[in-house]
């Protein structure tokens, strides 16, 4: 048993029959035991005004950190709002709300802004509770902190059942959240999402005090915490699957046509992008460049089961980017700050790319040594950075680079010190 397990087993942890097992989750013959129900059954799911200010002196009067989690809709829906809220803590229990019937939460949000937070994938749920009014001032990583502790698996089932011994139900997590009423396997498997998630705080806090990391995560979990919401990405159609295809600037202003005329129907309908027509479709058409509606239909994702109607609509975001002039086409790549491509550093600069090589197998000693991925133990981007444009060969200076592209203090005492060296001696 591993510390952490050693800390789930002391916590008073419940099955379906009610009781915590004597041995923290795992059952006599050591086999994880099925979480299967929540302790208090399933709560309903708050729909209005009066029940969501039951929800919050419920809470108000709990004491200790709140699980929070967020179910959206994925691949059915346009963009990336919440349509379910689960949250848990002690003494309130748990609850389930819509945010679609109560669209703000803010009143929740204000009540809980001086309590921790504790969620698993932390940045993946951050931006749809925020949508809603929901910002947390303090908050625990669960995910993040398996990373940092050295778990080779860190999904949330995977953790719970590393740590805590239980098995969670997890066949719901791709379904469309949208759906009303939402079913009861659904809501049970939401609610489930959030039982565990203090208590899997609990240990992993222990173990990565036991690990000497608890600070670093403490600075994580601040970054996370503090950090602005995400500028708009610049030309979001760029990101379309298959691009590497798309070599000819004619060819990228279709992929741009037809990938703004898809996110602009995809938005007026809510659906997911990829329902109103798929990346590969798009790169089909900017390699083929079609003249008319017969040859677009002959290409594969725009077969027969597609209408006339809507032929002739994605014919005519082609036909915008075969009239285009010279200087109204996009560029082939996208201008982006910083150093290029590190498979071009060999041409570029080969002192570069000496130094590159030297302070990647530096990080990854190190990383391997700490036990922990790479890219929790620094940017790769602020490595190849420092690497392009290489600051005063001293240790302060090489700290003082790595601060301003944005790690944190404990990635700065770590990794300074193997860079510097790097950067100094690349031929080792």
């Amino acid at each position: 048993m591993t510390d952490a397990q050693e800390t789930a087993a002391a916590s008073s942890l419940r099955t379906t029959g009610g009781a915590p097992p004597d041995d923290g989750g795992t059952t006599a013959s050591g086999a994880p035991t099925p979480l299967l129900e929540p302790r208090e059954g399933i709560p309903p799911v708050i729909t209005d005004e009066a029940s969501l200010a039951e929800v919050i002196a419920a809470f108000a009067a709990g004491s200790g950190p709140v699980a929070v989690d967020a179910e959206r809709a994925s691949g059915y829906r346009y963009g990336q709002r919440a349509y379910l809220v689960q949250l848990r803590r002690e003494g309130a229990g748990s609850a389930l709300i819509d945010p679609v019937a109560c669209p703000d939460l803010s009143a929740l949000g204000d009540m809980l802004s001086d309590v921790e937070w504790v969620l698993h994938a932390a940045t993946q749920d951050l931006p749809c509770l925020r949508e809603i009014g929901m910002t947390p001032t303090r908050l625990f990583d669960t995910e993040l902190a398996g990373r940092l502790a050295g778990f080779p698996r860190v999904g949330l089932g995977a953790m719970v059942e590393g740590v805590l011994g239980f098995v969670l139900e997890k066949g719901h997590s791709a379904v469309d959240w949208s759906t009303r009423p939402l079913p009861e396997p659904w809501l049970r498997y939401a609610a489930l999402d959030v039982e565990l998630l203090v208590d899997l705080r609990d240990a992993l806090e222990k173990e990565l005090d036991r690990q000497g990391k608890l600070d670093w995560a403490r600075q994580e979990f601040d970054a996370i915490a503090s950090a602005p919401p995400p500028e708009p990405r610049k030309d979001p159609w760029r990101r379309t699957s298959g691009m590497h295809k798309v070599r000819r600037r004619r060819q990228l202003g279709v992929v741009r046509e037809l990938w703004q005329t898809r996110d602009q129907l995809a938005r007026r309908r809510d659906v997911s992008p990829g329902k109103v027509l798929s990346d590969a479709a798009i790169v089909e058409a900017a390699l083929a460049l079609p003249v008319n509606v017969h040859a677009l239909s002959a290409l594969n994702g725009f077969g027969h089961r597609m209408g006339r109607r809507q032929l002739e609509q994605w014919q005519a975001a082609v036909d915008r980017a075969r009239a285009l002039s010279e200087s109204q086409l996009p560029q082939p790549g996208q201008q982006v700050a910083g150093p290029p491509p590190p498979r071009a550093w060999a041409d570029k600069d080969p002192a570069a790319a000496a130094r590159l090589s030297a302070a990647r197998s530096a990080v990854s000693a190190l990383a391997e040594k700490l036990n922990m991925p790479q890219e929790n133990l620094i940017a790769p981007d602020a490595v190849r950075r420092v690497c392009w444009e290489p600051p005063a060969a001293d240790r302060e200076a090489v700290a003082g680079a790595l601060a301003g592209y944005g790690a944190r203090p404990w990635q700065v005492e770590q990794v300074a010190p193997v860079l510097t060296t790097a950067l100094t001696d690349p031929a080792g």
